[in-house]
This record gives C-alpha cells, sequence and structure tokens, in this order.
C-alpha cells in the first residue's frame, strides 16, 4: 500500500510538476491516514480497494473530534486523499472510487489580507535604517515582494540570472513550473542592482553559488529566514496589523487593481490559473484598506 502511495507522490513531481511544498504537505497528510487505517480499523486492510465510504466518513470524524482540526485543515486532508484515489483508479489498481461522492468540509473564504499603502510604505523605507550588506539584502527582497506579488517560494528560488536589470523585469517559476517574467518599477530594480553590486559580494562564501538572495553564511536565504526578516520590520516600524511575507502579495494585487490594472493582466503577474482567483481582491475595496489603517493607528 505504501508504494502505491509513493508511486503517486513520484506522479506529481514528475508528470503534473508539482512544487516542492505540495508534495510535502501530500506526503504528510497521506502518511497520517496510512497510519490511522494501520492503529483504528479491524481487520488490517491489505488493499487500496478494501477502502470504503463508510471508512472514509470515519476518518473525517477523527479528523474533527478526535484532532480537533480546523475546518481549512480538515478540507485539505480530504482533498489530498481524494486525489490519491482518482490516482488509483486512474492507474487500475482500483475499480470504484470510495471518495466520489465524499464531501469536503465548506470552507469561508477571507478576503485576502493587505494593508496600506502607508504602511507598505514604511516598511519599505525600514531597512535604510541600517548601514551594510544585509540592510541592502533586505531593501531588495521587500522591494520586489511588493513590486512583482512574487510568492515566498518564488522569491527565495531566485538566482542571479533572474533578473534583468536593463528590462527592469524578473524571471521566475511559480506552480506547476509555469515560468513568468514580471516588470518592477524602477524603484524596486535600483534596490535590487545596489544589493548586487554592494551587498550580496560581502554575504557571498562561494563563487559558485547562484541564489540572488543569501543568507549571514552564504547560503540560499530560506523562507523562514524571510518570515523572521519581515517580522523584524514590521516590530520596528510599528505596523499593528498582522504581517507576513504572502501580505505583501496581497497588498500588490489589491493596489494594482484599486488603481486601475486589468484584471486579467494581475492574474498574469500573480500566476494565478484561475481568474477567479485574481477576482477575490477585487472586493478589498479602498474604504476597507483605510479601515484596516484606522484600526492600526487610533486617534488619541
Amino acid at each position: 500500500m505504501e508504494r502505491k502511495m509513493r508511486d503517486f507522490l513520484s506522479c506529481l513531481r514528475v508528470e503534473k510538476g508539482y512544487s516542492n511544498n505540495t508534495i510535502v504537505a501530500y506526503r504528510s497528510d497521506l502518511a497520517q491516514f496510512h497510519r490511522w487505517l494501520g492503529e483504528s480499523v479491524e481487520p488490517a486492510l491489505k488493499s487500496w480497494e478494501d477502502i470504503t465510504k463508510r471508512k472514509l466518513l470515519s476518518y473525517v470524524l477523527y479528523l474533527k473530534t478526535d484532532r480537533e482540526y480546523a475546518t481549512a485543515t480538515v478540507a485539505r486532508k480530504i482533498a489530498a486523499i481524494k486525489s490519491f484515489f482518482h490516482y488509483l483508479v486512474g492507474e487500475g489498481v482500483i475499480g470504484e472510487n470510495p471518495t466520489a461522492t465524499l464531501d469536503s468540509p465548506k470552507v469561508r473564504k477571507y478576503l485576502p489580507k493587505a494593508i496600506s499603502q502607508e504602511d507598505v510604505d514604511k516598511l519599505l523605507s525600514a531597512p535604510a535604517r541600517r548601514p551594510g550588506p544585509r540592510s541592502l539584502r533586505d531593501s531588495a527582497i521587500l522591494e520586489i515582494l511588493y513590486a512583482s506579488g512574487m510568492r515566498v517560494s518564488e522569491l527565495v528560488a531566485l538566482n542571479v540570472g533572474d533578473v534583468n536589470l536593463a528590462s527592469a523585469n524578473v524571471r521566475c517559476v511559480g506552480k506547476a513550473n509555469k515560468e513568468r517574467i514580471i516588470p518592477i518599477y524602477p524603484q524596486a530594480a535600483r534596490a535590487i542592482e545596489k544589493y548586487v553590486t554592494e551587498g550580496r559580494i560581502q554575504l557571498l562564501r562561494d563563487s559558485t553559488e547562484k541564489a540572488l538572495f543569501l543568507n549571514h553564511r552564504g547560503g540560499r536565504l530560506t523562507r523562514q529566514g524571510l518570515w523572521l526578516i519581515i517580522k523584524r520590520y514590521v516590530e520596528e516600524v510599528g505596523i499593528a496589523v498582522p504581517v507576513t511575507p504572502h501580505t505583501l502579495r496581497h497588498s500588490f494585487a489589491t493596489h494594482m487593481l484599486s488603481g486601475g490594472a486589468d484584471l486579467q493582466d494581475v492574474q498574469a503577474l500573480l500566476g494565478h490559473a484561475s481568474i477567479s482567483t485574481t477576482q477575490i481582491y477585487r472586493q478589498v475595496t479602498p474604504e476597507q484598506l483605510r479601515e484596516i489603517y484606522d484600526d492600526a493607528h487610533p486617534k488619541a
């Protein structure tokens, strides 16, 4: 049974082009399901054909009651299982799909969390308060996140060769290995150029390193490292609302659309497969952004 799980994950990586983060999530969710089957189902199952909808419903109940997972987490785990069984049917491993009529819990769609332009400006100017190569790096990171709307995983995966300063654009590879070229505004281009020519060279330890953004050891900056950088600057400038690396992506999209940008253009920049995903950002109105700012900066 475990071999089929490995084959499925390999298919997602090789044939579907799923990102490593997605593969890790699928592996974790399927491993948890497999462990539950071994611990809770008697007699012990010998084949995936032995899985019935009744057993699946018992697992969903376990996730909701015993583990007390949030609705979104339960929905994600069920989606992984449904995708796996769809694969098993396609491969001829099982004849009928027990998940075909299995409903996922309804997940409330929350509006993306954007911050006001005032808070964006404060965040972008924060690294300039202290000199040094890390500040140059951090300035370039914040500028490019807001200028491009990149995902965090896309940004940390950038190599030096992915930036074209002459054309003021950045090449990034998104979900399903889809490549897109994103134009960046002059201020971001200048920040990247200054980092590459003055900052990166001081952080570099190995001349063969291709990563654009380096940590203090000279290796590629990680997602966690990026989160800590942004968290520090958010605290320094006193932004009261929660801010994550993804917040700048949300803010980029929201501000672009509120400024009159075409929905399909923003979809292309963000790398969304469906325009309905981009459409959500139109629900974040200027009034909502003003409320966010006013809540974070109450009048004395």
